[in-house]
């Protein structure tokens, strides 16, 4: 959808499909349900935008996001609303990630760009501070990876990450995404342009 910070990122890059067993249940959405050993990953909905503020308002999580915190759960429903028509046309997976059907949003992931003939698609993620260091963002991460190339039927998946956004680089890395390029200065924020690092990784045959 935008931007990539820790809190944030978008794209993976070429490599191996990840060896990591997720569960996908069908449901009602365009959305699937997915499963870790850990987390489920369900689809986002309007209803979770003051859960979803905890992590969007801080401004650790947001320093390498496009945008700046926000402030108000009506600010982050309006996100959600803007995105709902690309979400109900497939164009957008959004997930919540959560801990236990019953436990607190800890992060947020997104399929963006889906382009079924091209057949690829651009990761993101954004995950609350008190959920770093325990690779709950590597779990559900994989899991994502995996049922793009998989289920979704993509060959090729990148993301976009602010220049010295290095949890979100090393993250990528692990992922088995490699570096394709700066993009200079493609994203104004507060009054300053920001370089761009890309990442992609593609299907393995």
């Amino acid at each position: 959808m935008q931007g990539a910070g820790w809190g944030g990122c978008s794209a993976y890059g070429a490599g191996r499909l990840i060896n990591f067993s997720a569960v996908v249940d069908a449901v009602n959405s365009v959305t699937p349900l997915l499963r870790t050993k850990r987390l489920i990953l369900r689809p986002l909905a309007l209803a979770d935008a003051p859960s979803l503020l905890e992590a969007r308002s801080d401004p650790d999580v947001m320093r390498y996001w496009d945008w700046p915190p926000q402030t108000t759960s009506a600010e982050v429903a309006q996100v959600v609303a803007d995105h709902r028509a690309l979400v109900d046309e497939g164009r957008v997976l959004w997930w919540a990630v959560l801990q236990s059907s019953s436990g607190p949003i800890i992060g947020e992931c997104d399929l963006s760009d889906i382009d079924r003939h091209h057949r690829r698609a651009e990761l993101g993620f954004l995950f609350r501070r008190i959920s770093w260091g325990k690779g709950y963002a590597r779990e559900a991460t994989e899991t994502i990876v995996n049922y793009a190339f998989g289920p979704l039927g993509m060959e090729r998946l990148y993301a976009r990450i602010h220049a010295g956004n290095e949890r979100a680089r090393r993250l990528l890395e692990r992922l088995g995404f490699s570096y394709e390029g700066m993009l200079r200065s493609h994203v104004w924020r507060e009054g300053a342009r920001i370089d761009c690092q890309m990442f992609g990784q593609l299907r393995a045959r």
